[in-house]
């Protein structure tokens, strides 16, 4: 192999500890791609009281989960993953991560890439679905540090965007829900609930956002492999979960289409969360805690969540089958 490979992975990054959720949440709100103000050198003022605000709150949240986020120690797990089946693929690349709201932050990685001599980098956003808010705001990142900077610019980039029609990624998310639905008493009768992150109207309709269309595309593309695959034909609802502030976001919202459920007699939901490939905050206590909570109080009293992908075989074979073709290379014969 000519030069070496690099596999970047990005992520949006969580406090490990409670008394980093302060310096998190205003990084988090420092974004102009979460939250768009028509002054620039408001941002971080009204980052920092957004995140004085919350603090006590998120930390409480966190506290529920074990005190801190898993989110980098799965990442790192799925970048070991995928190293090791690109090895066994006759592959060599070196895989990295990089956070956008805390550690290990884009610039420090990247500062690690060029020490390492890498000379070709796959940047890979774990995110499969589009959206500006998120994978828009870690490649802007990206861009920034890589104009401004001439080592950078000696390095061949492949930008990966969006991967939510890989027919891996929707197997295995098939797989999942599958074995979630062979756990309960009458798998036929439960209601396959898939949350997924939400983002404001305004970023679809005004910016061109394409995620809502690349998530209502890549839960029909699930639900043909259930019922194609695992003869599953059960009935299905996209929601959206997370919403900050007074504006309008993706419609229906998470708790309220529970609430509707509820009213037209739904008794077993198997919730899917769909935008998340790694266990986090809005897995372990959004959707396990508070939209569990609101399912008791509004009757449905069986509620099963599926796990996130984490390193299912499945995914973490199909992102490097994803990996070589962007970089354009096959796999060395077992003999070489």
């Amino acid at each position: 192999m000519a030069g070496k490979l690099g596999v970047l992975l990005l992520n949006l990054g969580g406090p490990e500890r409670l008394e980093d959720v302060y310096r998190f949440l205003f990084n988090l709100f420092s974004d102009p791609d979460l939250i768009r103000l028509p002054f620039p050198w408001l941002q971080k003022p009204i980052a920092a009281l957004i995140a004085a605000s919350r603090t006590p709150f998120s930390q409480e949240n966190y506290r529920a989960i074990g005190g801190g986020s898993p989110l980098r120690q799965i990442t790192e797990q799925q970048a070991q993953a995928l190293q090791a089946i690109l090895q066994e693929k006759g592959i060599e690349a070196k895989t990295y991560i990089a956070m956008r709201y805390w550690h290990p932050f884009a610039k420090d990685t990247l500062t690690e890439i060029k020490q390492d001599g890498i000379s070709k980098l796959v940047v890979l956003p774990l995110y499969p679905q589009f959206s500006i808010s998120t994978t828009g705001s870690s490649l802007k990142e990206i861009d920034q540090m890589w104009a401004q900077d001439p080592e950078l610019q000696k390095i061949e980039r492949i930008t990966i965007k969006s991967w939510y029609d890989r027919p891996g990624y929707i197997r295995a998310m098939a797989e999942l829900i599958d074995r979630e639905l062979a756990k309960a008493p009458d798998p036929d009768s439960a209601y396959i609930f898939f949350s997924a992150h939400g983002v404001p109207v305004k970023y679809v309709e005004k910016f061109g956002d394409p995620y809502q269309t690349e998530m209502e595309n890549c839960v029909d593309l699930i639900m043909q492999c259930l019922r194609r695959e695992f003869q599953r034909y059960n009935c299905h609802i996209l929601a959206y979960q997370s919403r900050v502030g007074p504006v309008e976001w993706l419609q229906p919202y998470t708790e309220e289409a529970i609430k509707r459920l509820a009213r037209r007699g739904v008794q077993r939901l198997v919730v899917v969360p769909i935008s998340f490939v790694s266990e986090h905050i809005e897995t372990l206590e959004e959707i396990d805690i508070e939209y569990r909570e609101v399912a008791e109080a509004a009757g449905i009293h069986h509620f099963q969540r599926v796990p996130a992908l984490n390193i299912h075989p499945t995914f973490i074979q199909d992102l490097a089958c994803l990996v070589m073709e962007a970089a354009q290379m096959v796999p060395l014969p077992s003999w070489a």
